[in-house]
């Protein structure tokens, strides 16, 4: 969880775009430009497919277009039939009500895999809930669902409120937890594919992003020595001094199964020592 001032302060490209903008209008909140760099830097320059919600006047379509590059793609969804006109050969503008899901599964066709979500839409719990439900499934493996504006989760005019059930923030609370379902020990607890495709979930200032990507069942390991005696720490450290730089080398070039076995196999051969030398001692 990151708050709203880390960060501010340090202009990027998208703000530098913003304030200089002579195109078409942009509205945004100041402190959102953090944030989408911070997630969305890794794309730039590269062939991807953003999809937008909320196209109204277009100047953030040309504002994304300027910061992804010519390689990227652009879907804009939005209720107003005018919003057609911003179309050109990077940008596809699709018309219809993100609250329906047949439209959504539509958008989600036309667009193909996402690979960054922004959704600035209609701002209403129902719209954005379907929208998150419909295409977040059809997102890049590494894709970023970024959703915003969700101050209005607290404005009852927007069917908001504190901890009112059904908005979306308390919807991606909810959510949370998922990431946490390999540790479950609850037989209704269970890992489904939203565990398995979703890395992290960041929540600031009316926005949350969902960083996607494969999630594995997660493991540990124990290194040192388990000693509450100094002298014993101090004989050990003296006996082992690594040396760091090859100690990377060698993970970075040994896949972590490979490596996961030789430590089991050593662990297995120094049992059976010493299990040896039990039999020997006894044996005299």
């Amino acid at each position: 969880m990151t708050n709203r001032g880390e960060g501010m302060g340090r202009s990027n490209d998208l703000e530098r775009y913003f304030r200089h903008n002579g195109g078409r209008q942009i509205h945004k909140w100041l402190h959102y430009f953090d944030v989408y760099d911070r997630h969305f830097s890794r794309f730039r320059g590269r062939p991807v497919t953003v999809v937008e919600f909320g196209v109204q006047f277009g100047g953030s379509m040309q504002m994304w277009q300027d910061y992804f590059g010519p390689e990227a793609r652009f879907v804009g969804v939005d209720i107003d039939p005018r919003c057609r006109s911003w179309e050109d050969a990077q940008t596809t503008i699709m018309i219809g009500d993100q609250a329906d899901r047949e439209f959504l599964r539509t958008v989600g066709d036309a667009a193909g895999t996402i690979d960054i979500l922004i959704e600035d839409g209609g701002h209403r719990p129902a719209q954005q809930i379907a929208t998150f439900e419909e295409l977040y499934p059809r997102m890049s493996t590494d894709g970023v669902f970024l959703i915003e504006d969700l101050h209005t989760s607290y404005w009852p005019s927007y069917d908001g409120g504190l901890r009112r059930e059904g908005t979306f923030i308390e919807y991606a609370k909810n959510l949370t937890d998922g990431l946490n379902a390999y540790h479950s020990r609850q037989p209704d607890f269970v890992v489904d594919e939203f565990a398995r495709t979703t890395r992290s979930m960041h929540f600031y200032d009316s926005i949350v992003v969902f960083e996607r990507g494969a999630v594995s069942p997660p493991t540990h390991e124990k290194t040192g020595l388990a000693s509450w005696d100094p002298a014993v720490q101090a004989a050990r450290a003296r006996r082992v001094q690594p040396d760091d730089a090859l100690h990377r080398r060698v993970r970075a070039a040994v896949p972590k199964p490979v490596r996961d076995a030789f430590w089991k196999a050593r662990r297995r051969v120094r049992r059976e020592v010493r299990q040896l030398r039990r039999r020997v001692s006894g044996s005299r």
